[in-house]
């Protein structure tokens, strides 16, 4: 007999009921492992720190892993790094994981993407492969990444995804040295049919150094890039007027989804609330997974804010990528503002505001409108 015909629905008809109740029942849906720590690249806005001392994990420690978190109910895994793709059991570690059903996510910078990963891609293909593009031109991108001939490794990587027509996206890091060819890679992308994405979000490094901080292009240029971009300024608007103002329950230190569905582990084994949250910190390498989570749960959510934290109570929060661990990075204390987050979202929130003057500038003059946004910028 026929099986009946499995309906064809969107990915958030099917998403959005799962997480929902994972969220009621703590269940760790989604996960993201380092696969490694090192990279080939060595881009200056880099946040991550490798620790010499430390032992990274083997193929059978990771396996090990997969199995327990499968066990305790996680569907969605971004394998990340570092660069995965530089560990030579890479394909190793994703067939296995393929196989315990998992959706798989791959962050990587494309340049170790050979013929023999894009076939083996094509036919056991992961959810999306995102590639980070620092540039269209190789001026630009090497300028970026510090390593000659990466950018047409880069370029390579792409075009033999492309090529296999493997689930693709691409996004940047919006930096000083890369600000000016935003739009080609946009437009890169779009030529190609690929969703692109883009951030502005440098932070400090994980082992403290703010030297990335360095790269970040003022609050105003954020307002600008934002406002010429209709999709991203389109998005925001969304975000400010579903979750603006503030949060209904400032009781809780981080009030993501952290702690509730959500988990990170690092290249050492450590099962951490996020990636730049290493407190509290569990080892993998000698507890399971389900020893562990609900400790992690359970700590991770006795975490409070204190009195002064203004951030939890301002009416701007629901829309602002305020971050407690950014916080922790750039001044020690998470229950503090950062500054450049707190200056972006006051800027997008006033240009809002000021819409139809910017945006439906009707009469107005472009000297006009930049004048607008110097004053917003200025407040």
């Amino acid at each position: 007999m026929d099986c009946p015909r499995i309906p064809i629905i969107p990915y958030r008809k099917f998403s959005e009921p799962i997480h929902d109740k994972a969220t009621a029942n703590q269940i760790p849906i989604a996960g993201d492992i380092d696969l490694t720590s090192l990279c080939n690249l060595k881009c200056s806005h880099c946040y991550c720190s490798h620790d010499i001392y430390k032992k990274e994990l083997s193929f059978h420690e990771i396996c090990r892993i997969l199995d327990e978190i499968t066990d305790a109910g996680c569907l969605w895994l971004l394998f990340t790094g570092g660069e995965p793709l530089i560990r030579p059991d890479f394909l190793d570690i994703y067939t296995y994981a393929k196989k315990k059903g998992l959706i798989i996510t791959i962050f990587t910078n494309g340049t170790k993407i050979t013929p023999q990963i894009a076939d083996y891609l094509k036919e056991w293909p992961p959810f999306s492969v995102e590639i980070s593009l620092y540039g269209l031109t190789q001026e630009t991108y090497e300028k970026v990444t510090g390593v000659p001939g990466s950018y047409a490794l880069c370029k390579r990587g792409i075009e033999l995804l492309l090529q296999r027509q493997t689930p693709l996206k691409l996004k940047t890091l919006v930096t000083r040295l890369n600000k000016h060819e935003l739009w080609m890679m946009k437009k890169y992308a779009e030529e190609h049919g690929l969703e692109f994405k883009f951030d502005f979000s440098i932070n400090p490094r994980l082992d403290g150094s703010k030297e990335p901080c360095r790269l970040r292009i003022s609050p105003l240029e954020v307002l600008e890039l934002t406002l010429a971009d209709s999709k991203y300024w389109g998005e925001w608007k969304k975000a400010h007027q579903k979750f603006g103002g503030p949060l209904k329950r400032t009781d809780v230190l981080y009030p993501c989804s952290l702690g509730m569905w959500s988990f990170h582990i690092s290249a050492y084994g450590e099962l951490l609330p996020c990636l730049m949250v290493h407190e509290p910190s569990f080892d993998l390498r000698y507890n399971s997974f389900s020893k562990c989570w609900p400790e992690l749960i359970a700590k991770f959510q006795s975490l409070k804010p204190n009195e002064g934290n203004k951030c939890l109570r301002c009416e701007l929060l629901g829309a602002c990528d305020f971050c407690p661990a950014w916080a922790q990075l750039e001044n020690g204390d998470p229950n503090t503002a950062v500054e450049y987050v707190c200056q972006i979202s006051h800027l997008r929130a006033e240009a809002l505001r000021r819409e139809d003057f910017i945006l439906k500038g009707g009469d107005k003059s472009d000297k006009e409108t930049k004048k607008v946004l110097q004053e917003t910028g200025n407040m």
